[in-house]
């Protein structure tokens, strides 16, 4: 029986939340002036700047000033430190002020903002929609912020059968949406484009084409193929109306079932 219990909790996901790890202790060899929270901001601006594909502990050891080893003091792997960034930057998430939380607030408009505050952490941070993917999400700020969206979603009268198919259909969507448009916005500033001007080319080099005649009539009736329309504009757009759709389906579905 031991064994067994012994391979189940070996199978269990690793997290870096659910890791106990002996205090510091100060040694010769430990760098003075480095610590956990310093590493993780670190990790935070490097990962803004050059991506997730060229992290890595010997490059974050470089940016402090640091050796590699010196890190290891503080986390066991990059794995770890990675967890702990993606959860420093779900602190920047704004989250409805505790006072509002009453049943005077509005619940889609709170809903709206937790929606449209994910969205921008997001684009801000492109790296942290894979992370999202690969790790439970348990930290104390993302922990923070689910608690945030139970509460609101608590209020809207859907009931707790619905709320968890709720919050996936509304999360998922902007996890999509911004993940699409930071590829979208990467690979722009590959190619030495902004995103406006690359939409403005595509447009024009198709606008001609007989094969294209039909998607480019289809898509100026739907607002889309105006070569000095603004990309930027169209999906914040865009995005804002999917949104409403969300909470218009919430609704919906509340006033359904309690028909």
């Amino acid at each position: 029986m031991a064994a067994a219990t012994n391979e189940r909790a070996e199978q269990l996901p690793h997290s870096v939340w659910l890791t106990e790890r002996p205090p510091l202790r100060r040694k010769a060899e430990q760098p003075a002036g480095l610590a956990l929270d310093k590493i993780v901001e670190a990790s935070v601006r490097l990962l803004d700047a050059e991506g997730l594909a060229k992290f890595s502990m010997r490059r974050l050891a470089a940016e402090l000033g640091v050796t590699a080893m010196s890190l290891y003091w503080y986390v066991d792997t990059k794995d770890d430190l990675l967890e702990l960034a993606v959860d420093a930057v779900a602190g920047e998430l704004a989250l409805p002020d505790d006072a509002e939380a009453d049943a005077t607030a509005d619940w889609r408009d709170q809903l709206r903002g937790l929606a449209t505050t994910y969205r921008d952490v997001l684009l801000r941070h492109p790296w942290a929609p894979r992370l999202l993917g690969e790790y439970p999400n348990i930290g104390p700020r993302s922990t923070a912020f689910s608690n945030a969206t139970l509460r609101v979603m608590a209020r809207s009268g859907l009931g707790p059968d619905g709320t968890s198919g709720a919050l996936a259909s509304l999360f998922h969507f902007v996890y999509g949406f911004a993940t699409i448009r930071s590829l979208h916005e990467a690979r722009c500033r590959a190619a030495g484009l902004s995103i406006d001007d690359y939409f403005a080319h595509v447009i024009t080099a198709i606008s001609d084409r007989p094969d294209f005649a039909e998607t480019m009539e289809l898509s100026t009736r739907a607002g889309y193929a105006m070569p000095d329309a603004s990309a930027l504009d169209m999906l914040d757009r865009d995005f804002a109306f999917a949104l409403d759709l969300q909470i218009a389906g919430i609704e919906a579905m509340r006033a359904g079932r309690a028909d």
